[in-house]
C-alpha cells in the first residue's frame, strides 16, 4: 500500500553512502519546541499515508522515540512495505562528540528508534561539550573545542558497521568542511544548515556542489513560531506575490525554491493539509523573473548559536560560523 506521494518525490544519491543509498530530496522535520510523542507520533503516520520517506531526527529532540512508534505502527499497517523504504536521519548532540562516545550514542538513538540502522548519522554542530547531561542552553564554560579527527574517525567506523549506511555533518562552514575532507577517509555526504530565502547559503552551497555534498536546508520555511525561528519568510511580500501571481503558497515557493537550487530540505509541519502542501512542489517551475526577484531578497542569518538564548560572546560565534554571518 505504498502512498502515491512517495512516487513523484525525486532522490539524490549520498556519494559516499553505503551501496550508493539515495535520499528523498523533501523530508519530515522533527526539530520543534513542543514535546507532544502522540502529536509527533500522529503527524509521522500522517505522512507516511501521504508518501513521505524521509524523516529527520536527532538524540536532541526529544522526537526519536514517537518517530520510531510511528515507523513500527506504519509497517505492522502496511502504509509502507519494508524498513529499506524509509530513510532515517538522526544526529550526534554535544556532549556526546568525543572520541568513543560516538557509537553508543547512535546505538541509543537505534534503540529509541526501534531500528537496526540509520541511512544517515550527522554531527550536529561542529563542537563539543562537556560529557554529561544534556542541558539547554548550553553554557558557553561548557563548550569545547571538537577532535575532529577522532570524533569524525568514529562516525566513519559507525558506516564500516553497518550502525548508518551515511554519515554527515550539520551546521559546518565552508572552513570546517575544507578542515574535515582534508583528512576524512569517508567524506561527509550531507551538511545540515539552515537555508531559505532569506538566508540563500550561496558561497556554501557551491563549495558543497564542488566536494559531492549534499546540503539539506533546515528552517527552510523560517522555522516561524519557533524560538530560533522568525517569520520573515512566510511574510515575505516579495515571496507572497510570487505565490499569488503563481497561484501557490509562499511555502512551495520558497521548498521549490530551495529544489531548483539543487539542495533538499527538511520542513516540520504537524498540519495535515500543509504536509499535503509541501508535497505539491515537483510538477512546476520558478520563472526566470521570480528567481531573479528571490535573489536580490536582504539576507539575514537568524540560528547564530547553539544555546538558542542570548549573552555568547561574539567572537565565539565569528570563529564558530568562520565569519559566514
Amino acid at each position: 500500500m505504498a502512498a502515491a506521494g512517495s512516487k513523484f518525490i525525486p532522490k539524490v544519491v549520498l556519494s559516499s553512502s553505503a551501496g550508493q543509498r539515495s535520499m528523498p530530496v523533501l523530508g519530515f522535520g522533527t526539530a520543534s519546541d513542543s514535546t507532544d510523542a502522540t502529536l509527533v507520533k500522529t503527524a509521522a503516520l500522517e505522512a507516511i499515508k501521504l508518501g513521505y520517506r524521509h524523516f529527520d531526527t536527532a538524540s536532541l529532540y526529544g522526537s526519536e522515540l514517537a518517530l520510531g512508534e510511528a515507523i513500527a505502527e506504519a509497517l505492522k499497517l502496511g502504509f509502507v512495505g519494508s524498513r529499506d523504504e524509509l530513510f532515517i536521519t538522526s544526529k550526534l548532540w554535544l556532549n556526546d562528540a568525543h572520541p568513543h562516545l560516538v557509537i553508543p550514542a547512535l546505538q541509543k538513538s537505534l534503540q529509541n528508534l526501534q531500528l537496526e540502522y540509520l541511512d544517515l548519522y550527522l554531527v550536529h554542530w561542529p563542537i563539543s561539550a562537556k560529557p554529561g547531561k544534556v542541558q539547554l542552553p548550553v553554557k558557553q564554560e561548557d563548550i569545547i573545542p571538537m577532535d575532529y579527527k577522532s570524533v569524525w574517525a568514529d562516525m566513519e567506523e559507525s558506516q564500516r558497521l553497518g550502525l548508518t549506511k551515511a554519515i554527515g555533518v550539520s551546521n559546518f562552514s565552508t572552513k570546517k568542511l575544507q578542515n574535515l575532507l582534508s583528512f576524512a577517509t569517508i567524506p561527509p555526504a550531507v551538511n545540515q544548515v539552515e537555508m531559505n530565502t532569506i538566508w540563500q547559503q550561496e558561497k556554501l552551497t557551491e563549495f558543497c556542489k564542488a566536494n559531492n555534498i549534499i546540503v539539506t536546508a533546515y528552517s527552510p520555511l523560517g522555522a516561524k513560531g519557533t524560538p530560533w525561528g522568525s517569520n520573515h519568510v512566510l511574510d515575505n511580500k516579495v515571496l507572497k506575490d510570487i505565490a499569488l501571481a503563481r497561484g501557490k503558497t509562499v511555502a512551495q515557493v520558497s521548498l521549490r525554491w530551495i529544489y531548483e537550487q539543487g539542495a533538499t530540505s527538511v520542513p516540520k509541519s504537524y498540519n495535515k493539509d500543509r504536509l499535503k502542501e509541501n508535497l505539491e512542489i515537483f510538477d512546476w517551475e520558478l520563472t526566470e523573473e521570480d528567481l531573479q526577484k528571490i535573489s536580490q531578497l536582504p539576507q539575514k542569518k537568524f540560528i547564530l548559536n547553539v544555546t538558542l538564548g542570548n549573552g555568547i560572546d561574539p567572537n565565539f560565534l565569528q570563529e564558530l560560523w568562520d565569519g559566514e554571518l
